[in-house]
């Protein structure tokens, strides 16, 4: 399955110790992520990402584009809903996609460890059928 991984800044460390923990799932899928995430996580768990832009440069809409093209299975978007900053991406255009085309999302921790042990159940399988 494509999993896509984007955090804002103050949420990038969760995501890189996330993924550390979830490696051997993560492992066995096609990873998505926006420019920076991308490569700070693949610099701690040496998983292969596929890496867009960077989110305020553009690598939002990429994801987004995926997510309206049926190429994305699941979306992790540790977000930061404290301090928003206007070069983040904006959660709220990507919550929209995934609720339009039915994309299980996580932005939270929990969430994310919810949706990953259900992938790993094969719990959302049911995605193959959208393809």
């Amino acid at each position: 399955m494509n999993i896509g991984l984007v955090a804002h800044d103050a949420k990038k460390k969760l995501m890189q110790n996330f993924c550390i923990a979830y490696r051997g799932i993560l492992n066995k899928h096609t990873l998505y992520a926006t420019e920076t995430t991308g490569t700070l996580v693949e610099s701690v768990t040496n998983l292969n990402i596929h890496k867009y832009l960077a989110g305020h440069l553009g690598g939002q809409q990429q994801i987004g584009s995926q997510i309206e093209h049926n190429e994305m299975d699941l979306l992790i978007f540790f977000r930061d809903p404290l301090t928003p900053r206007v070069h983040e991406p904006n959660v709220n255009d990507i919550v929209k996609l995934c609720d339009i085309y039915n994309i299980p999302m996580a932005t939270n921790i929990a969430t994310a460890e919810a949706l990953i042990m259900a992938l790993d159940r094969g719990d959302l399988d049911w995605r193959e059928m959208y393809k």
